[in-house]
């Protein structure tokens, strides 16, 4: 597992730019909503895993809900959460392979990130910071020594349902 990742919130702006792309592309960042839930994590789960089905179960579940989504049309491209695992936590965050390389999750990023900071956060922790040479540039995150695996020591492992117990 990567180390986890600090971004100071507080020097954080918007990217008019990055916007105005994902509005040319026709592409919409917002909140999820509540009566998503379900079709959100069966989008999250066959791509990312049921760990981060799991993860965004909690952040939709919120209120106010953590969990942004990048669509086109009725088309799921990408989602980021916060909240999901610990206070003042960013992650999980996926785009799809297909919309990859278009801004998406760094504009979704962004925006998540917003969120946290006009929740009252200063800082924000990315946990286990896969891509940390992307954070590093897209949002100036630094590294935290020793946080690897950090919070997700000891973690249960996932496993598919196995069925019902006698």
């Amino acid at each position: 597992m990567a180390a986890d990742m600090l971004v100071k919130l507080y020097d954080l702006q918007p990217n008019s730019d990055l916007d105005r792309r994902m509005e040319a592309e026709g592409v919409t960042i917002r909140r999820a909503l509540v009566p998503e839930l379900a079709g959100i994590t069966a989008w999250i789960e066959p791509r990312f895993g049921a760990g981060w089905a799991s993860e965004a179960t909690a952040a939709i579940m919120r209120q106010p809900v953590t969990c942004w989504i990048a669509h086109e049309g009725e088309t799921l491209l990408g989602f980021a959460c916060h909240e999901a695992t610990m206070k003042g936590f960013f992650g999980p965050t996926g785009v799809d392979e297909k919309a990859r390389g278009r801004g998406i999750g760094h504009a979704l990023l962004i925006r998540t990130l917003l969120d946290m900071r006009d929740q009252g956060y200063g800082y924000a922790i990315i946990g286990g910071a896969g891509p940390m040479g992307f954070y590093e540039k897209s949002v100036g995150a630094i590294a935290i020594p020793g946080s690897s695996p950090g919070i997700y020591k000891g973690m249960l492992p996932l496993a598919a349902p196995s069925g019902m117990a006698d």
